[in-house]
């Protein structure tokens, strides 16, 4: 599929995936979100993508949030309904066997920051501009923030976030623990894809089944959770990475993964 407001940039097991609308700062508008479902479809799907990276083009924005323009004439029945799309998007990189790392280089407000969160975890510019300002216009974040966040940073801080509308900066974002770390502008790209490099090396089938066990152990109690954890432990064991991984340990050697 061609897209017009992406632009996807495969190196090496490596996807950079920018939402490309630097005039309207990466807003999120029904059409970015179809593009962004389709393209996280396909890598999913891709053998050879090992990491994607999420950003936005221009200096100014991550995504500075859902397209107001769009959303000011809908009736409560289409408002629902983008909601719905936007959370489709959401959970798609929630489910997907690829690590996700978003790398927010300015403003990631409303929608933006819910993207941010959608995905694994996040490293951010000094420049990086980050809140829930949706109460101001008489809303709530709608593609899954008030669950996403509260289940990274708690309840109370979460509540403080959205009830005010306020934005945070890169470092109190960092304090918080919504973000992992932070960069200078010119070394966020650059140190995303050293960290995705040092993924892609690994096994594919033990970092997807990490991902799986982590996002849906989360929605478990303790103990369905460690049973549910075994299980992927188990199924491990019958793949051919875990022999390769495991006989280049005992054999004193780089391992060779396949993704097998």
């Amino acid at each position: 599929m061609e897209y017009r407001l992406l632009l996807i940039e495969k190196n090496n097991g490596i996807v950079q995936l920018t939402i490309n609308s630097p005039q309207t700062l990466n807003a999120l508008n029904s059409a970015v979100l179809g593009e962004l479902e389709c393209a996280l479809y396909e890598l999913d799907r891709d053998d050879d993508v090992k990491v994607v990276i999420l950003t936005g083009a221009g200096e100014k924005a991550f995504v500075a949030g859902a397209d107001i323009k769009e959303m000011a004439a809908m009736s409560a029945f289409e408002g629902q309904q983008f909601a719905l799309n936007g959370q489709r998007v959401m959970l798609m990189m929630e489910k997907m066997k690829k690590p996700v790392i978003a790398a927010v280089n300015g403003y990631a407000l409303g929608g933006g920051l819910e993207l941010a969160l959608g995905c694994d975890f996040i490293y951010a510019s000094q420049k990086a501009r980050l809140g829930f300002p949706e109460v101001t216009l008489g809303i709530i974040p709608g593609f899954g923030g008030t669950q996403n966040l509260s289940r990274r940073i708690g309840v109370a801080r979460a509540n403080e976030l959205i009830f005010t509308g306020k934005m945070v900066d890169a470092a109190k974002a960092a304090e918080w623990g919504i973000v992992n770390e932070v960069f200078a502008p010119e070394e966020l790209l650059p140190k995303a894809l050293e960290t995705a490099r040092s993924i892609a090396k690994l096994g594919t089938l033990a970092i997807a089944s990490a991902k799986n066990a982590i996002a849906n152990g989360l929605n478990m109690g303790k103990e369905d959770g460690f049973r549910y954890e075994a299980s992927l432990f188990g199924v491990l064991f019958a793949t051919e990475d875990q022999k390769e991984g495991m006989g280049a340990f005992v054999e004193k050697r780089k391992a060779e993964f396949k993704g097998k």
